[in-house]
């Protein structure tokens, strides 16, 4: 009669997220401390905010490397992009392998003619 199951949809499916719900909710009950319950909406609500940062941060390096002329963003393309946002620069404060300096020259080392 009505035996037929429907075929499984994943959480990441269900919410619209590119991100592993499921992995992410794994990962967040072997961090928490002993008998910890994780809620099944705290999954989804750190995997948007994953995704959304890792959109955010590839669309500025995506604009440095279009800027600079070449069609691969590489560490430096994301590390001017990091540093050239004042927000997700007090976000990530650690450094970028292979990502150099931003270029800065202070003022007063430059001629004044």
């Amino acid at each position: 009669m009505g035996d037929k199951k429907s075929a499984p949809v994943s959480r990441s499916i269900k919410a619209g997220l590119q991100f592993p719900v499921g992995r992410i909710h794994r990962h967040l009950k072997q961090r928490a401390h002993s008998n910890t319950r994780v809620g099944a909406t705290a999954s989804v609500y750190v995997a948007a905010i994953l995704e959304y940062l890792c959109a955010e941060i590839l669309e500025l390096a995506g604009n440095a490397s279009k800027d600079l002329k070449v069609k691969r963003i590489t560490p430096r393309h994301l590390l001017l992009a990091i540093r050239g946002d004042e927000e997700l620069d007090r976000l990530i404060k650690g450094t970028i392998a292979g990502g150099g300096v931003v270029p800065h020259i202070h003022k007063t080392l430059v001629n004044k003619k």
